[in-house]
């Protein structure tokens, strides 16, 4: 709950011209404070000072390289506060003078681009770029190598996408699913491997017993489920002492007119909703947080939790 006086500061934050316009200025771009100064033409004592303000509110982030600061909206762990005020600002702003700023800072970029090699360009923003054969899938793929699983369970595994990356590694996967559709095609795509199971049902309630599985995974399963408290209680019963449970699902939101098109229920949890939920049902947390937030409108956020049974 937010006060006034932190209201009318968040308001006063936003509030001026200049500050709207750095932060659509460095929306999905990095930017020196000379570059900044180059594109907008201000003093550079101003766009100091403003980016020094919106970094403090944690609505910008900033990064060292040798000498010079590159600084970039903070959309990974922007406040959930500032988070709203900029989405609803930024889904307004039609002005002249920012799509100005914007074409003169891509063609800033494009013109430093031509001059540097690769490496060299996309130095601390790797993630957002493309090159041949380095993809997200591919590192996954690499990275799954590393691990050393026991019995796993796949909670809401659809048809199979999740098993099929940890099957290598562990002891035994059971995939679980509502769908008989969606596991029946989790067994075409797993058939060359034995050590799978597949059971039809709700974690809500599981037919599962107690204490019967290392590591239990839930990948965008729990906007599915209409008693979501209760499904966490239950995967957390269903896992052994000394076991983890990982699970990905979306932020808070209030975008249901999309999500219900997936048959989600749910419009999301936040951190602190799901971390309560976890504790309550005996486990140590280790990690519940938003990790990412999607580029597109409307910028879902997705929080990831690591807890641990004692």
């Amino acid at each position: 709950m937010r006060t006034v006086d932190d209201t009318a500061q968040l308001l006063h934050l936003f509030g001026d011209a200049t500050r709207m316009r750095l932060c659509a200025l460095l929306a999905g771009r990095e930017l020196t404070v000379a570059d900044v100064v180059r594109v907008t033409d201000l003093p550079q004592s101003r766009v100091s000072t403003h980016l020094g303000k919106l970094r403090e509110a944690g609505v910008l982030r900033d990064r060292r390289v040798g000498v010079q600061t590159f600084y970039a909206l903070n959309d990974g762990a922007m406040p959930d506060s500032a988070r709203k005020v900029w989405d609803l600002l930024d889904g307004q702003l039609r002005d002249d003078v920012i799509e100005g700023d914007r074409k003169r800072a891509e063609q800033l970029l494009r013109a430093r681009d031509a001059e540097a090699p690769w490496p060299d360009r996309v130095a601390g923003q790797m993630e957002r770029h493309y090159s041949p054969g380095r993809t997200w899938d591919s590192t996954m793929r690499g990275m799954v190598r590393l691990l050393r699983l026991g019995d796993v369970l796949d909670a809401g595994s659809g048809d199979g996408v999740i098993a099929e990356l940890v099957a290598p590694r562990a002891r035994s996967v059971t995939c679980l699913d509502r769908s008989a559709r969606v596991l029946e095609a989790a067994r075409e795509r797993l058939c060359h491997h034995p050590h799978l199971r597949f059971v039809q049902g709700d974690f809500e309630a599981l037919d599962l017993p107690d204490a019967s599985f290392d590591q239990v995974l839930c990948f965008h399963a729990l906007t599915y489920v209409t008693a979501p408290a209760r499904a966490v209680r239950e995967l957390a019963r269903v896992l052994r002492p000394g076991g983890d449970l990982v699970l990905a699902t979306l932020d808070r939101h209030a975008h249901m007119d999309v999500a219900s098109a997936y048959h989600h229920v749910q419009a999301g949890f936040s951190p602190r909703q799901l971390r309560g939920w976890l504790t309550d049902a005996g486990l140590s947390v280790e990690l519940c947080e938003v990790t990412s937030r999607e580029r597109q409108p409307p910028y879902f956020q997705v929080v990831t939790a690591h807890a641990r049974k004692p």
